[in-house]
């Protein structure tokens, strides 16, 4: 924390999916921001928390680098990923029938709230989720990379080694096709994707 703030830096805690409830309330009384990813964010009921719901220090995002881009997610390609891997723990039908009922419940939520029309293509429900995230009260929001290309492969699987490419896959569009930064910063769909979160 003194080099953070010397540095005039955020710490910021990845406090998700493996921690105990109570380390969130320590990291918040010590000024460190947590991860709040949009996936995950559940009220007590087990539904999509609401946008007003969302801690203020954290940094919010749709994804992270262990998760699908989310065009990924949204096709579910990681599910057939982690089945070719040996990684499920349940059969794949079961995967595929519990991730879409939780993607609908989101996707629910987003028309619900007027952000997407209903049966909206997958790249207008990418918007929305990132449009969502800025009504939050989250003291930052972050874009993953592969979000503003429309890349649908997982850069990193957790726990494998030499089974999957992990972070040696070039950055590439929804075609496959690779993305030079160059192009990225003139890209239509990544300013789209930023002027949903600058709607704050």
């Amino acid at each position: 924390m003194l080099e953070a703030h010397r540095a005039g830096a955020l710490v910021v805690g990845e406090d998700l999916g493996v921690v105990e409830p109570w380390v969130r309330d320590y990291l918040r009384d010590r000024g460190i921001l947590g991860t709040s990813i949009l996936w995950f964010e559940q009220d007590a009921q087990g539904k999509p928390l609401a946008a007003e719901a969302y801690r203020e220090l954290c940094l919010a995002t749709v994804t992270t680098h262990d998760l699908p881009p989310t065009a990924g997610y949204l096709a579910g390609g990681h599910i057939d990923l982690r089945h070719d891997l040996g990684l499920l723990t349940r059969p794949v039908e079961q995967e595929r029938t519990i991730e879409a009922a939780a993607r609908g419940e989101v996707v629910d939520m987003l028309v619900e709230r007027g952000l997407l029309r209903p049966a909206g293509p997958d790249s207008e429900v990418v918007a929305a989720l990132h449009r969502f995230l800025s009504w939050t009260p989250a003291k930052l929001v972050g874009v993953a990379v592969a979000d503003l290309t429309g890349d649908h492969r997982t850069m990193n699987q957790p726990g494998t080694d030499e089974e999957y490419p992990n972070w040696r896959l070039p950055l590439a569009g929804a075609d496959g096709k690779p993305v030079l930064l160059d192009d990225l910063m003139t890209s239509r769909w990544a300013r789209r994707l930023a002027r949903c979160v600058a709607q704050r």
